[in-house]
């Protein structure tokens, strides 16, 4: 499903990510856990093909995102760290926005499909707000929505409860469980337990290498607390 071999990154003398190897397969969900800084979002956007790779591959379902990145992009949903709305659109012309952006063709009708999407990140029930009057929680969801367009088989989701009080953590993290039946997910983030309540294996990034590597039953929220704290200052909950 996907493949990452040997990804870095260079900024002039300075390299922010070194050497990263892993893959997935279908349905499962991968956790990039680190402090602010040390190469999760740089990973995630070359994932993406949003920025460009200085050294290594990716393939998503065997097209490499280098070579065909438009191929490789119609099967992947993005919600980065501060989701892309366009706040003076309603939440339904948003989302019809971002289906004729991606050019989505698909089996079913442009507002079933929409409609279909709302539901599932439960956000009919605003669908005709603006995006400005929308609380955090919501206009997060509607981040995920936008990703889901056009159902990609692959979510990357950047700190996807980043600044949510208590509750709207709870709720986005409900989402991402939702999702897993339909769609292969990485997502990155500090917070322990949030790797130890949603992912099925862990990669722990600290100063753009890969420190170690954890699969479900090897996730224990005070085995990685221990390791972490040797690593870096955790931050978070």
């Amino acid at each position: 499903m996907i493949e990452v071999k040997n990804l870095s990154k260079s900024y002039g003398d300075k390299k922010a990510v070194r050497n990263i190897s892993f893959c997935m397969e279908k349905g499962e969900i991968l956790g990039l856990l680190g402090p602010n800084g040390a190469g999760k979002s740089t990973t995630m956007n070359m994932i993406t093909g949003y920025i460009s790779i200085s050294e290594g591959e990716v393939k998503v379902n065997g097209v490499d995102v280098l070579e065909n990145p438009l191929e490789a992009k119609k099967m992947i949903g993005y919600l980065p760290e501060q989701p892309p709305l366009y706040e003076e659109m309603t939440v339904s012309e948003y989302l019809g926005f971002v289906y004729d952006l991606k050019k989505v063709k698909m089996n079913i009708p442009k507002k079933e499909h929409i409609a279909d999407v709302m539901n599932t990140v439960a956000i009919s029930d605003v669908k005709g707000r603006k995006i400005k009057n929308l609380s955090k929680g919501y206009k997060q969801r509607v981040g995920f929505a936008q990703a889901l367009i056009g159902k990609p088989d692959v979510l990357i989701l950047d700190e996807p409860t980043v600044g949510l009080d208590p509750n709207q953590i709870v709720e986005i993290r409900d989402v991402i469980r939702s999702l897993k039946k339909d769609h292969t997910i990485i997502f990155s983030t500090h917070i322990l337990s949030e790797v130890s309540e949603l992912c099925d294996r862990v990669i722990v990034i600290n100063e753009g290498r890969i420190a170690t590597e954890k699969t479900k039953d090897e996730i224990s929220a005070a085995n990685l607390e221990d390791l972490f704290q040797s690593l870096v200052k955790v931050e978070g909950v």
